[in-house]
């Protein structure tokens, strides 16, 4: 059976990357997002256990102390970490996982899990164009849009990191190279433990 992988996407905020994850996870049945735990509080209608696992800071320190988070950061004065033993169920039973994280929780995951992480980097067309979305999503809070302006700074400068990167001028162009990266890393022969003896097999006649 092949061993699952682990999709990360990594953009700054306001390059299209939640949008991406929803229209990904539309058409590929076999890709599942990973949930979260995090110390903010639910938003309305979020659901515990399927929009984040939300945690006091106290247990969220505990989970990270005791190795439970294949990774975890804080963005915004917040802590989000990813559970391990979800994910690591989910790979053992050929299930790929789709990750919305920023680079911090990509390198960690990839120090968790080496061999199992594609990581890819959304980058916007333009400052000045990510800057727009921002406004409009932000409401036009200046303060806001200028904290969210600098981590987007940061977040860009790490996009060496990942194994793909695609500047989202097209939306659905940009899912759709997403999935192809998707594919390909699906049939990467080290994802394939029975394929020797598949080979082997055939060679036989």
């Amino acid at each position: 059976m092949r061993r699952g992988l682990c999709l990360v996407l990594t953009a700054a905020s306001g390059a299209g990357k939640s949008s991406v994850s929803r229209a990904l996870l539309a058409v590929e049945p076999a890709l599942s997002l990973s949930v979260s735990a995090t110390t903010r509080a639910p938003r309305p209608g979020e659901v515990e256990g399927k929009h984040y696992f939300f945690r006091d800071a106290a247990t969220f320190e505990a989970m990270a102390a005791n190795g439970e988070l294949l990774e975890h950061a804080e963005v915004f004065g917040r802590r989000y970490g990813t559970p391990r033993a979800p994910v690591e169920q989910a790979l053992a039973e050929g299930l790929d996982v789709l990750f919305d994280i920023d680079w911090q929780g990509h390198r960690q995951l990839r120090a968790a899990l080496p061999g199992d992480v594609v990581g890819v980097h959304l980058l916007p067309p333009s400052l000045a164009e990510l800057e727009r979305r921002l406004l409009r999503r932000e409401q036009d809070d200046p303060q806001e849009v200028a904290r969210r302006m600098a981590a987007a700074r940061d977040e860009i400068a790490h996009w060496t990191e990942c194994d793909h990167v695609l500047v989202n001028r097209d939306f659905d162009r940009t899912v759709a190279e997403v999935r192809a990266i998707l594919h390909a890393a699906r049939t990467h022969r080290s994802r394939q433990p029975d394929l020797p003896a598949f080979v082997e097999a055939l060679l036989r006649g």
